[in-house]
């Protein structure tokens, strides 16, 4: 027969079927072997009695969790059944009788950590990994139906972009450079030929953090345009960010379920528009309705985001921040507040404190003010020599924004850890498997 998968076999529901797999439980008794067969798509109870087998008997009493087989049999629906179906066996297969598991349910994250190669099997990750994939096609397929380019950015840089705190410097045919943190600066060249251009490529930040919401090596889904304004980068990532929750709930309902994620906290997204508030605002919201006291000029810090989050069941967006405390890049607006300069930078900081998701911002033309804002980070103004020829030819008005994927995916699957957004995490304390 030909093999078909687990989903298939039970939406085909009833009759002969060939299916292949691991093992994913299994337990019996001197009549009756009773096996949860796993795949890329599901799991199924087969029942395999002693009677019809006892020639295999012994290498099928013998097979242990993760054992590779193939089985046919008749299929129908049985409600006792984990996933409501079971597989009466008729012939089976063994391609290979594993050893026993390093896995169980007394591991800590440490020790899955070190396993990760193996833990990659389990339902959640396979759940996790496959609305990840949902989510970067959902990534692309937005941006493409607006007439964007997909563009790659080299990550091997010579100068830095976001924060010289957290570069990964490498030696490079014995010159220092850097991994890249973001694609911007390579990018922005490219929107002068192509306009419209998007990137799905990772980036590294050698930030020593040991929270939940961190990884020193971390995918980037970024935009750079030509032509388009503040507002025009806020909207686009409003609507990207509703494009990926209706194609996850649309796709993946099987695997939010076995995460347990609760869809009811994602649905408003689709159906209410992200507030808007800037910095200054932000504060004055904190101190009426969380009593945070915050200096104005002073960064977010992940607690004010998360409180903020709080107060709503969308993302939000938080805009025109204190020129000191963003990139050299970033554009004033024509009119600053009496509080201090400001930038026409946003942040979009998620629901149920998953923190900043999105960051963006107008990009500065004019090349005076760019050479001034490096001289003030104390950056050398002639590694940028090729940056600052794009406001010699032709400047415009431009921006762009990145989005940490794993963020992305995290407050999706609603994960108490960004580590599970991706198959090998990299942190400042793991670097294997």
């Amino acid at each position: 027969m030909k093999f078909i998968s687990i989903q298939e076999a039970m939406k085909k529901g009833s009759g002969k079927v060939a299916v292949r797999g691991w093992v994913y439980r299994e337990r019996g008794s001197n009549k009756f072997k009773f096996i949860v067969l796993r795949d890329s798509t599901n799991i199924i109870q087969c029942v395999l009695p002693r009677e019809k087998f006892e020639e295999q008997w012994k290498d099928i009493d013998g097979l242990l969790v993760e054992s590779s087989v193939e089985i046919e049999g008749e299929i129908k629906k049985d409600e006792r059944a984990p996933t409501g179906f079971e597989i009466s066996v008729d012939k089976i297969n063994i391609i290979h009788k594993a050893e026993d598991f390093p896995i169980n349910k007394d591991l800590n994250e440490e020790l899955l950590g070190d396993r990760r190669h193996l833990w990659l099997r389990s339902r959640k990750m396979i759940a996790i990994l496959k609305i990840r994939s949902t989510i970067l096609q959902a990534i692309r397929e937005h941006w493409l139906k607006k007439g964007f380019y997909e563009y790659h950015s080299p990550e091997i840089m010579s100068m830095q972009c976001e924060g010289g705190s957290t570069l990964f410097k490498i030696d490079y045919f014995g010159k220092p450079a850097y991994l890249s943190q973001t694609w911007q600066l390579h990018a922005e060249p490219a929107i002068f030929a192509l306009e419209k251009i998007f990137t799905i490529q990772p980036a590294f930040r050698a930030e020593k953090s040991k929270t939940s919401r961190h990884l020193a090596e971390l995918w980037m889904a970024e935009m750079e345009a030509a032509w388009w304004e503040f507002e025009d980068l806020q909207n686009d990532a409003e609507e990207l960010i509703k494009d990926v929750v209706k194609k996850v709930l649309e796709t993946n309902k099987l695997e939010l379920e076995i995460l347990e994620r609760d869809v009811n906290k994602l649905k408003p997204v689709l159906t209410k528009k992200f507030p808007r508030m800037t910095y200054t605002e932000s504060l004055k919201l904190l101190k009426e309705k969380k009593k945070i006291n915050i200096p104005w000029g002073k960064d977010l810090r992940t607690i004010e985001e998360d409180k903020l989050s709080e107060l709503f069941d969308t993302p939000i967006i938080v805009t025109e921040y204190p020129k000191e405390i963003k990139a050299f890049y970033m554009k004033e607006p024509r009119e600053n507040p009496k509080e201090g300069k400001v930038v026409l930078g946003f942040d979009m900081i998620g629901p149920e404190g998953y923190g900043e998701l999105i960051g963006g911002s107008q990009r500065e033309e004019d090349i005076e003010k760019i050479k001034e804002n490096l001289k003030k980070q104390g950056e050398d103004v002639c590694k940028y020599d090729f940056y600052l020829d794009t406001r010699k030819y032709g400047s415009i008005p431009h921006g762009g924004y990145g989005m940490g994927v794993e963020r992305i995916i995290s407050w999706i699957c609603g994960l108490s850890t960004i580590k599970d957004a991706i198959a090998f995490p990299r942190t400042a304390t793991r670097l294997n498997p």
